[in-house]
C-alpha cells in the first residue's frame, strides 16, 4: 500500500493529503513533526497528517491534546472513558478505533465499552464513570448541565477536574465532529456509500457500533 492510500479493514481510501516526505517539509513543518515524534504519540498519525500542512495550528492542538490525554487532573480511565462517550455520540470511527484499546488498557470494563458501542447507558459503570457519563450525556444532549449534575462532578473530580473534563469533551468534539470528520470528508477521496458502510463495520469492533435509533448522521 502506498503513502497515498489509507486502509480500514477491506476498504482502501485514496488520500488527498498523504504524509509529507521529510525533504518536502518546511522548517516549521519539520519542527512540528519532530515534536510529535518526540512526544507521547510517537508519530504523525490520523488527522495530524493533513494538519501538518498548517504546522502552527497542528502544534497548538498537539499541546492541548497531550495535556488532556497524559497530564490532566483526570485519571486515564476517566479521560479515555469520556473520549469514548463523545466518539460514540458522533459515530466517529477513527477516534473510537484508537481509544477502545487505550480504554481497555486504562481499566474500562469490556461490557461498559460494549454498551457504549450499542448506544446504551452502561449498567455496570464505576461511580466515577457514572458521574462522568451523566455529565457528558447531559451536556451533549442539552448543551448544558443542571446544578445537580454539576455538583456531582465537582464533588468527584474537583473544579480542576471538571474544567479538564470539559477540555476533553471540547477536544474530542474538535477531532471527532470537527477536524476528524473534515479530515475524513476532505482529505480522503470518497469511495462511495457502500465503502463507507464497510468502513464503519471494519472499525466498529462491536456489532452494536452503529447509528442509534433516530440518528440520521452519516
Amino acid at each position: 500500500m502506498s503513502d497515498s492510500q489509507w486502509s480500514a479493514g477491506e476498504v482502501t481510501f485514496e488520500v488527498r493529503m498523504p504524509p509529507l516526505p521529510a525533504e518536502r517539509m518546511t522548517a516549521a513543518q519539520q519542527a512540528a513533526a519532530e515534536a510529535l515524534l518526540a512526544g507521547p504519540r510517537k508519530g504523525v498519525k490520523g488527522p495530524f497528517i493533513p494538519l501538518l500542512r498548517s504546522p502552527v495550528l497542528m502544534d497548538r492542538l498537539r499541546r492541548v491534546g497531550e495535556y488532556l490525554r497524559f497530564e490532566s487532573a483526570l485519571e486515564p480511565r476517566i479521560s479515555e472513558f469520556v473520549m469514548l462517550v463523545v466518539a460514540r455520540e458522533w459515530t466517529q470511527h477513527f477516534e473510537w478505533g484508537v481509544h477502545v484499546p487505550l480504554g481497555r488498557d486504562a481499566g474500562i470494563a469490556p461490557d461498559t465499552i460494549a454498551a457504549l458501542a450499542e448506544g446504551r447507558r452502561p449498567p455496570s459503570m464505576s461511580e466515577r464513570e457514572a458521574i462522568a457519563y451523566d455529565f457528558c450525556d447531559e451536556l451533549l444532549r442539552t448543551r448544558g448541565v443542571s446544578d445537580h449534575t454539576y455538583g456531582q462532578a465537582v464533588t468527584a473530580f474537583g473544579e480542576n477536574g471538571v474544567i479538564d473534563l470539559l477540555g476533553v469533551v471540547d477536544t474530542c468534539l474538535q477531532f471527532p465532529d470537527g477536524l476528524g470528520r473534515l479530515w475524513e470528508a476532505v482529505c480522503l477521496v470518497d469511495p462511495g456509500t457502500q465503502a463507507r458502510e464497510a468502513l464503519a463495520g471494519a472499525l466498529a469492533q462491536f456489532p452494536g457500533f452503529r447509528r442509534a435509533e433516530g440518528d440520521d448522521r452519516e
